[in-house]
């Protein structure tokens, strides 16, 4: 397996500058990094790092972040896919994650569903031709996102086979989908549609074998069925960062 860092956490204890973790990244013998929002850091010394150490930018959010669910917010949505498209092609990230936002009280799901839709067929139209995918990720609403409304993967699959374009795809978080009680089945005959992957450990959202998740199976499953993106550690690390990362010696 291929490992991006999120520096937002990992090596964040190590090294407060942003640009020293990607550098402390490559010195770990990770692939690619990966942030989230890159409106508060320097992009001029990040693409510098990149450069230096050779590393991919695996991610960044798209920005803002709004309710996708929400229609009065599309236009602003939209118009910062264009600008999160900018940043993208500046430090040469091939995704960009969205997320669709919280549920709407009083609004049927089936009508918050088709709005999500919606907009991302008109996202697409802007990053046609770009080589800059738009990741839909579900994320769980029993501990971290309370009132989120994309909490279930099936639904994510649905939407992104519903857009029907190759520059709406799925970010696939094994945390939150564990914290949902879903088994890596949920993505049996439809793995293509998932351009990245997440990992920590629950309860407590720490690095794989902090916890009861039984993550090595998961990648397993993955690499079996031919998944070759990169996984994003996503965790919050325990102690020094490069020794939570000695898990990889038992998935490689």
């Amino acid at each position: 397996m291929r490992y991006s860092a999120c520096i937002e956490w990992l090596f964040a204890a190590e090294e407060p500058d942003v640009a020293n973790r990607v550098r402390a990244a490559r010195a770990a013998g990770l692939d690619a990094v990966e942030f989230w929002r890159f409106s508060n850091k320097d992009r001029d010394t990040i693409r510098a790092a990149l450069d230096e150490t050779g590393l991919a930018l695996a991610g960044i959010l798209c920005e803002p972040i709004v309710p996708l669910t929400n229609p009065d917010s599309h236009q602003q949505f939209l118009a910062g896919v264009r600008t999160s498209l900018a940043a993208a092609r500046q430090l040469d990230a091939k995704v960009m994650i969205a997320q669709a936002g919280d549920n709407q009280p009083g609004v049927a799901r089936s009508v918050q569903h088709a709005a999500i839709v919606k907009v991302l067929k008109e996202a697409a139209k802007i990053l046609e031709g770009s080589g800059v995918v738009l990741a839909l990720e579900p994320l769980n609403d029993r501990v971290d996102h309370p009132g989120y409304y994309l909490t279930s993967t099936e639904e994510g699959l649905d939407i992104v086979d519903e857009v029907g374009r190759p520059e709406i795809r799925l970010l696939y978080d094994i945390y939150h989908a564990a914290v949902m009680g879903e088994e890596i089945e949920v993505l049996a005959g439809r793995l293509d549609r998932v351009v990245h992957v997440h990992l920590a450990d629950t309860p407590g959202r720490g690095e794989p074998g902090s916890g009861r998740l039984d993550y090595a199976e998961r990648l397993e499953w993955l690499e079996a069925r031919g998944y070759e993106g990169l996984i994003g550690l996503e965790y919050k690390p325990s102690g020094p960062t490069v020794e939570t990362l000695r898990f990889r010696e038992l998935v490689g």
